[in-house]
């Protein structure tokens, strides 16, 4: 059992503490996985907890983890397990974080990779308000310890939104060159002010649409969460205001509530509905769509990076 494993809710979320318990509705059956067992998913968490390195597949309770742990398929969370934001839909321990950015962390991340033999690999991360830059130098690290470890790994990262950074920290992780650059808009504007309190939306849009400006080849991605109390309105207007930023790949799945003092589930979309909102997210231009109720940001990244490419190059030739 690792640290993590011990820590309680309270110790978790303290910010959360004083929030009223909301109910969490019995999950319906397109929603229910399977408990991790596999050999692999043994092997990859062994190579996890012998490089001391952290994963959001663990600490943001994914349910694909058992799937992807099979393959050796694990999302890297750097910069620590303490977030300094207060997302109430986020199982990730929040507060100050206790520590400075590792300065190994790049290097023990990048022999992971080596040692898990990806194609594809996803970095993401804290927010870490208390850094300067907000951790983008730690990115860019990290991104080229990968590349000189495991030079065929394509790399794939999943930003903060480096809000209360000068914006040319953003210079420093485009300029390191990963070939997916994502970053979450998460929800829908409205829901902002109860479900991502510390950031903004049009500075998240903005931010994507830079860097398609600062490197017009770079693949940009983002994801949004449904179920917390969206209309399909709002939903449909979240994917014009991403193409009107040019970004590329969109990914839509169903909130689960980590516990009763999370933000609550407003109701569980039907794959029938997951699947109008992949039609209609192609229609409106996007080259990659990946929307069901188990989809995450890295779920299948590897495969969908694939088909990415594959149709950049039918529809632009390049």
């Amino acid at each position: 059992m690792s640290p993590r494993d011990l820590k309680i809710p309270a110790q978790r979320h303290p910010e959360k503490q004083r929030r009223e318990d909301s109910p969490q509705p019995k999950k319906p059956d397109w929603i229910r996985v399977k408990a991790p067992t596999s050999e692999g998913y043994k092997v990859t968490r062994d190579i996890i907890r012998e490089h001391k390195l952290t994963t959001v597949c663990e600490e943001a309770g994914c349910p694909n983890v058992g799937e992807c742990w099979s393959q050796g398929h694990a999302t890297m969370m750097i910069m620590g397990e303490v977030c300094t934001r207060a997302c109430t839909f986020c199982n990730i321990a929040t507060g100050k974080p206790p520590e400075d950015l590792d300065v190994f962390e790049p290097g023990r991340v990048a022999d992971a990779v080596k040692k898990l033999g990806l194609n594809h690999v996803v970095i993401t991360s804290v927010d870490r308000d208390d850094v300067l830059d907000g951790g983008a130098e730690h990115f860019a690290q990290t991104i080229r310890a990968i590349r000189k470890q495991a030079p065929n790994t394509t790399i794939e990262i999943l930003t903060p939104d480096f809000i209360r950074c000068d914006p040319k920290v953003l210079e420093i992780v485009v300029e390191a060159r990963p070939d997916v650059f994502n970053h979450n808009l998460e929800t829908v504007p409205g829901l902002y002010p109860e479900v991502r309190p510390g950031a903004r939306y049009f500075h998240s849009l903005r931010l994507l649409q830079r860097v398609k400006e600062l490197d017009p080849t770079m693949f940009t991605k983002s994801g949004i969460m449904v179920g917390l109390g969206e209309d399909k309105q709002s939903v449909t207007q979240v994917m014009e205001d991403m193409r009107a930023a040019d970004i590329d790949f969109l990914t839509i799945g169903q909130y689960l509530q980590p516990t009763p003092k999370h933000h609550k589930v407003d109701r569980f979309v039907t794959p029938d509905e997951f699947a109008t909102y992949e039609k209609t997210a192609f229609n409106k231009g996007f080259l990659m769509v990946s929307a069901s109720p188990l989809t995450r940001s890295s779920y299948h990244a590897g495969d969908d990076f694939a088909r990415l490419r594959a149709a950049r190059m039918e529809k632009f030739g390049a």
